[in-house]
C-alpha cells in the first residue's frame, strides 16, 4: 500500500474493481461534528482502506480508522486523551432487498446519486459511535479514582409510619 491523502468521495463499485488501497491521513480540523464531541481538537486520523470484491461478488471496503481525541473525564472533570480506534467493513448497497441479502460481516453504506460514498463523513461517523459513552481515566489514573461520591445531602432514615391498612387488619380479624 502507497500513503496516499485519504480522498474526501469515493466511488466504491471503480475502487473495488481497482483493487485499490488507500494509507493516509485525513485532517482532525475537517471532521466538524468529532470536535465538537471532543474536548479539545481532535488529532489527524489514521486510515487504512481496502477496496474489493469478495468471492460472492460482493464489493467491499474494509478499514481500520485511529486518532486522539482530547474528553473531558466526568468522575473528576479534568481533560485526557485517549486513543480511539475503529474497524469497518461496508458494502454499497442501492435496494432494500440488496441490504436484506447482505453477508452479517458487511455493514450496507448509502452511496449518493452519482454513486460515490462521502469517505470523511463515513470514517468521523464511525468514530463518534467508537467514542466512550461517559468518558473516564483509568481508576488508578483518575484524580478522585475508585471513591465513592455523592452529589447532594443523604437524608436520615424516617420514622418508622404506621400500616395504613392495619385498621383493615382489625376489621378482618373480627
Amino acid at each position: 500500500m502507497q500513503t496516499v491523502k485519504i480522498p474526501v468521495s469515493l466511488d466504491p463499485i471503480r475502487a473495488a474493481t481497482s483493487k485499490s488501497s488507500y494509507q493516509g491521513v485525513i485532517p482532525g480540523q475537517q471532521l466538524k461534528r468529532l470536535n465538537e464531541l471532543s474536548a479539545g481538537d481532535c488529532s489527524d486520523v489514521t486510515v487504512s482502506l481496502e477496496c474489493d470484491v469478495d468471492l460472492q461478488g460482493i464489493v467491499y471496503l474494509k478499514g481500520k480508522a485511529v486518532t486522539e481525541l482530547t474528553l473531558l473525564c466526568q468522575r473528576c472533570m479534568t481533560l485526557y486523551t485517549t486513543e480511539v480506534t475503529v474497524d469497518f467493513c461496508f458494502s454499497p448497497c442501492k435496494t432494500e432487498a440488496e441490504i436484506d441479502e447482505l453477508p452479517d460481516a458487511y455493514d450496507p453504506i448509502e452511496c449518493n446519486e452519482i454513486g460515490e460514498i462521502r469517505l470523511h463523513q463515513l470514517v468521523e461517523d464511525e468514530l463518534i459511535v467508537a467514542m466512550p459513552v461517559i468518558p473516564m481515566h483509568d481508576d488508578e489514573s483518575c484524580n478522585k479514582g475508585s471513591q465513592d461520591m455523592s452529589v447532594g445531602e443523604i437524608e436520615a432514615a424516617q420514622e418508622e409510619r404506621p400500616n395504613p391498612f392495619a385498621v383493615l387488619e382489625k376489621l378482618k380479624s373480627k
